[in-house]
């Protein structure tokens, strides 16, 4: 059997596994997740919340923008707190007040603390034991437990209506004024938030831990970590150290082929631009508009940080409150970065071929036209529900889901899901003629081909749950979208592709470079699949999620482990020969991809993927520390390179402003760099401690993210977000001057001839 032979053979049978062990692990959370109660009474017979009250509730959270409006499990936004556990800890201090006064006439806060230490033993029990009967589907609270609940529903009923003693934790929350405008939506908001709190601290039946495993940390009730999430947490330090030990292995003993006669001039000058390829130009038009767009919503997100309600000075909150500039925001990274990739796949279709299929142009053109639809109807859709215009019947078909990067409503989740379709089959009858020539390349195109329906299908996941699903299927569904399609296909995608790109260049030998993406997938995918479980450790999952999860997810970081050779491998392929001046830049951005994946996705990543650690630091400043890091930092530079790929194709007699580019290039990196070191770093590590010393409550708090050394940390982040804006502004700049007042390229430009490029001498 071949070496190809085997290595596909390896794939599908790792991939048939992983996603067995996937949807087991989804059945068993549907069997052992939280309960949702069809209503809760006091020991007296007091009905306190139905189930229509907390499904309800859960309607009027996603309005408001779910999970962009501070987070519920620790997933979700980082200015307003982790709902969970604010309600959490408010619930146990009003319980104790009461027990205070009835044994002390004294408040809790002013007994010493062993009195303290004695009555908190008293509630915890209140709070941990499960009294929920499955047969009647009832849970039962003690009236003192019914009032505490009466007291935290009160203060949220105050916080999101327009109470005005509570506007300075409005403003500190960066919510809007009146952000539930009706009284009986917002009492029903009370009711969600309760059961999710419930989950938090309920102990599982026949357990010591409760349904999210003990998260969020708080010692007053009783959350601590299980002894669990340190197993495991080293466990996967070991796993990772021991894959790491075996991939150097194989490195160190794999056979180098010799050196690759170069090619004397460009073999892609030689492609034959077809009109749909020329047609993808304005996919990356649209690109750079929705990079600039995300770019200055970003801003003023950052800026709500510090202004709460305002920015500077201007009461934007009112037009545009922060869970729709945060919404809007995460919604563009994805939208850009995935339009940069669409376009890539449409042109490198008829590019691998060499077959232009009938109507591909019109096809091209129609799926554009959908991008636009979804992209202004569904931010639409999302501005009224936020504003509370939509109301709650239409807002899941049409306003704003709110879950975080999955915020559409279903109608355009719908959309988006039939444009891929569209998408899919464009590129396959594109590639379908190359994988029916066979040839050495058919691996890699084949390769291609199967991550672009995997692209198109696995977007799917997103459509399984419904306006009703219980919240923990919900997640799970959700980071099959959030993981396995941008972090996995996506990524096998980009590698096929660059893959491609270097062997139709001459510098990679076809053979070598099929063996090297095949290896390179199944590695990724190895622990790529069941490493999605490390989103799911506090979700009401059980903990086998956390052993699979921590297991798997360590092995995510294996690869990475190796990506120097990678970067400096890709940055002397561009220095190979003189005509690949022509691609300088390109390669300059894979190099940075290669960096920042190591860095980004590898040293961030691993940070919060481990049990224990992320138990402590889920929703702080070091998990966007990860997410900028990773998503702009991998896949936002990856979807730039390909893009100047294209852009060389179909402006080729046009010359490139090297001046703009490396302007962006070294202002995009340098800007990343700053925002995460001078800011995201340094709040997450104040608010890990925090978290470990005082409980997540605190972490997440007013009274720590409204110091003055958390202001000026965000302060900081302007020197390296104006940076950052530099080098887009330079990007645009660069592709508006390939159309609007274009200079040719230079005869000698890229002909491979002599004296086009001096020997030895830096190009771009």
């Amino acid at each position: 059997m071949s070496a190809n032979r085997k290595l596909w053979l390896g794939l599908g049978v790792l991939l048939a596994v992983s996603f067995a062990a996937l949807l087991a692990v989804g059945g068993e959370i549907l069997r052992v997740m939280p309960p949702m109660p069809e209503k809760v009474v006091t020991t007296t017979g007091e009905t306190v919340y139905t189930r229509a009250d907390i499904e309800k509730g859960r309607q009027v959270w996603q309005s408001i923008g779910g999970q962009q409006l501070g987070s519920i499990w620790g997933h979700g936004g980082y200015v307003a707190p982790d709902w969970t556990a604010d309600w959490l800890h408010r619930e146990s201090l009003a319980l104790l007040e009461i027990e205070a006064a009835r044994d002390t006439s004294r408040s809790y806060a002013e007994l010493d603390p062993e009195v303290q230490a004695g009555l908190a033993a008293r509630v915890r029990p209140q709070l941990r034991k499960n009294t929920y009967d499955a047969a009647t589907g009832t849970i039962t609270v003690s009236p003192q437990r019914a009032a505490a609940i009466e007291a935290v529903a009160g203060h949220y009923t105050a916080l999101f209506g327009t109470d005005p003693a509570l506007q300075p934790l409005r403003e500190a929350y960066a919510m809007k004024e009146g952000t539930v405008r009706d009284a009986d939506y917002r009492q029903a908001l009370t009711a969600f938030v309760w059961w999710t709190s419930w989950s938090a601290v309920t102990e599982r039946p026949g357990k010591s831990i409760s349904y999210t495993n003990n998260w969020p940390h708080d010692p007053l009730v009783g959350n601590v970590p299980p002894s669990q999430l340190l197993t495991w947490t080293v466990f996967s330090v070991l796993f990772l150290i021991a894959a790491i030990a075996l991939l150097g292995w194989h490195y160190a003993r794999q056979r180098h082929d010799e050196p690759i006669a170069l090619p004397a001039t460009d073999p892609l000058a030689a492609i034959t631009v077809t009109p749909s390829m020329k047609a993808t130009a304005k996919y990356f038009w649209l690109v750079v508009a929705l990079f600039l767009t995300q770019i200055l919503l970003g801003a003023i997100t950052a800026h709500y940080q510090v202004e709460g309600q305002e920015a500077y000075g201007f009461a934007l909150s009112e037009i545009l409150p922060y869970s729709l500039t945060r919404t809007w925001h995460t919604q563009l990274a994805v939208l850009w970065i995935a339009t940069a990739w669409l376009g890539m796949g449409l042109y490198i279709g008829p590019a691998i071929s060499g077959h232009e299929p009938k109507f591909q142009r019109l096809g091209v053109n129609l799926l554009f036209t959908c991008l636009l639809v979804i992209v202004v109807g569904a931010f639409a859709g999302q501005w009224f529900a936020v504003m509370q215009k939509l109301g709650l019947e239409h807002n899941f078909w049409f306003g704003h889901q709110g879950w975080e990067y999955v915020d559409l409503g279903r109608f355009w989740q719908w959309f988006l899901f039939l444009g891929l379709g569209i998408w899919l089959a464009l590129v396959g009858r594109a590639l379908w003629p190359a994988i029916r020539k066979g040839g050495e390349s058919k691996s890699i195109t084949m390769l291609l081909f199967l991550s672009t329906v995997c692209i198109g299908l696995f977007y799917g996941a997103g459509l399984m749950w419904g306006e009703h699903t219980h919240l923990s299927m919900v997640e799970y569904w959700r980071w099959w979208v959030v993981h396995l399609w941008v972090e996995g296909f996506f990524e096998v995608f980009a590698t096929a592709v660059i893959a491609f790109l270097f062997t139709r260049l001459g510098l990679l030998r076809t053979s070598s470079a099929t063996v090297a993406v095949l290896f390179a997938t199944i590695v990724f995918m190895a622990g790529g699949v069941l490493g999605t479980l490390h989103h799911l450790y506090f979700t009401g999952t059980p903990t086998a999620v956390v052993a699979l999860g921590a297991s798997f997810s360590a092995l995510e970081v294996v690869p990475l482990a190796f990506v120097g050779f990678e970067a400096w491998h890709t940055y002397k392929l561009g220095r190979a020969t003189p005509w690949m001046r022509r691609y300088h830049w390109p390669i300059m951005f894979f190099t940075a991809v290669a960096i920042w994946n190591l860095v980004g996705a590898g040293l961030f990543g691993f940070l919060v993927n481990p049990p224990l650690p992320l138990y402590y630091m889920q929703g702080l400043n070091l998990t966007p520390l990860h997410g900028h890091t990773a998503l702009f930092g991998v896949y936002g530079l990856l979807g730039i390179g390909l893009m100047l790929f294209c852009l060389r194709g179909i402006r080729p007699q046009v010359e490139w402003n090297e001046r703009a580019l490396k302007t962006s290039f070294w202002a995009l990196n340098i800007g990343l760099s700053l925002m995460a070191l001078l800011t995201l770093l340094p709040i997450g590590v104040i608010q890990l401690q925090a978290s470990i010393d005082k409980g997540y409550w605190y972490a997440r708090s007013a009274d720590l993210m409204q110091q003055p050394i958390i202001e000026m940390l965000v302060w900081m982040r302007v020197p390296g977000d104006t940076i950052f804006s530099v080098g887009a502004l330079a990007l645009a700049l660069f592709v508006l001057r390939l159309w609007v007042a274009p200079r040719s390229a230079r005869a000698a430009e890229g002909c491979g001839e002599a004296g086009c490029c001096e020997p030895g001498k830096s190009v771009g």
